[in-house]
């Protein structure tokens, strides 16, 4: 679990991989509209919306589908984390900014790092130089390293900037070069290694840094066998990383989310199973010219997502949320560990012999 406050977990040797069940879908449209990102705690899962043109807040539901209340204020959100002490971190591509957030019903909030346009005054401790470090321009994905200092992926500067989880700027640890030039940076996650990932958004690819932010590789093609339209990744936006390693990847463009191991071997995709939520179902009940529109409408479609921008995954829950149908689609994945002693060694031939 690389988006909350858990450690992320040392992954099993190898998996057995029994599949993936659709499991529910919560919310809809006027509760959790242009939903972009969650967090999920025991009780209560915090959605975090977009408002129709700017604006935007967190909303909290819970499992029985039932809307509790909504807190913050953003311009335009984009990720939302919470750390060890349950402080929420939102992504603000608009101000320019994180804003940090306690769940207490407050509207109010503290940013952390400079504005782009440097406009907005901070304490001296999260000061920067004037050459501009430590200054995001439109923020997007946002994750914690293993000492759970914050990292913050700055979409306009093609970079990645490290701060504390108080504010105060600590270096530029992934930056472009000429031998690998990031492209609008979007989403990112941490490993069990310290190894941070990266989706490159105008690349089309994922791509792999130590712990250090020196670059390793990059990944993302599926394989031409599956005699699919959608071979590339267009548009990636969102990731996370499960307890087995495993890489979930919001392809915005293509309406999916496709899944890597942990060495970037495609292994499957979601493209949406959704069926009518409680709180859908009885907003639809109470209206029948509602009920007549969704039954002249191709029904098969609205089972599908549309341009999901995030994906998070907790322990075997993978939470998806849906941007263009407003609302969360859930699966359950199935796997079970294996030690070294269960498992051959991966062959340094391939076989024609499948089981």
């Amino acid at each position: 679990m690389t988006q909350q406050k858990d450690k992320v977990k040392q992954p099993p040797y190898a998996i057995l991989r029994g599949g993936y069940k659709y499991k529910e879908t919560l919310g809809m449209r006027r509760v959790t509209t242009y939903c972009m990102d969650m967090v999920e705690t025991e009780n209560v899962l915090y959605v975090l919306i977009r408002s129709d043109g700017n604006g935007g807040h967190i909303r909290r539901i819970n499992w029985k589908d039932e809307d509790l209340d909504i807190f913050g204020n953003f311009s335009w959100p984009v990720q939302m984390i919470q750390d060890s002490e349950g402080v929420l971190y939102v992504s603000d591509e608009a101000d320019n900014c994180i804003h940090t957030l306690v769940d207490d019903g407050e509207k109010g909030y503290v940013p952390i790092g400079g504005a782009a346009q440097g406009a907005q005054e901070l304490e001296s401790s999260t000061a920067v130089d004037k050459i501009g470090e430590g200054t995001l321009d439109s923020p997007s994905g946002i994750a914690f390293e293993v000492e759970e200092n914050l990292l913050v992926v700055d979409t306009g500067n093609n970079r990645v900037q490290k701060f504390t989880r108080k504010g105060k700027f600590i270096e530029t640890i992934i930056s472009n070069n000429e031998d690998n030039s990031l492209n609008m940076p979007w989403g990112i996650a941490v490993n069990h290694k310290g190894e941070i990932i990266i989706s490159d958004w105008r690349n089309n690819r994922i791509c792999l840094y130590d712990s250090n932010g020196n670059f390793i590789k990059s990944f993302g093609e599926i394989a031409k066998s599956l005699e699919g339209d959608m071979l590339q990744l267009d548009g990636p936006a969102g990731l996370t990383i499960d307890d087995d390693g495993d890489i979930y990847v919001a392809d915005r463009n293509n309406n999916r989310i496709v899944v890597y191991d942990r060495d970037g071997k495609y292994v499957t995709q979601f493209t949406g199973d959704a069926t009518l939520s409680k709180i859908g179902k009885t907003y639809i009940m109470s209206s029948p010219r509602v009920l007549r529109l969704r039954e002249m409408s191709n029904r098969e479609i609205w089972t599908k997502l549309r341009a999901p921008a995030s994906v998070r995954t907790y322990k075997n829950l993978i939470y998806i949320p849906d941007f263009g149908c407003h609302r969360l689609q859930i699966y359950e994945k199935e796997s079970y560990p294996l030690t070294k002693d269960e498992i051959f060694e991966e062959p340094n031939h391939p076989t024609l012999y499948n089981v």
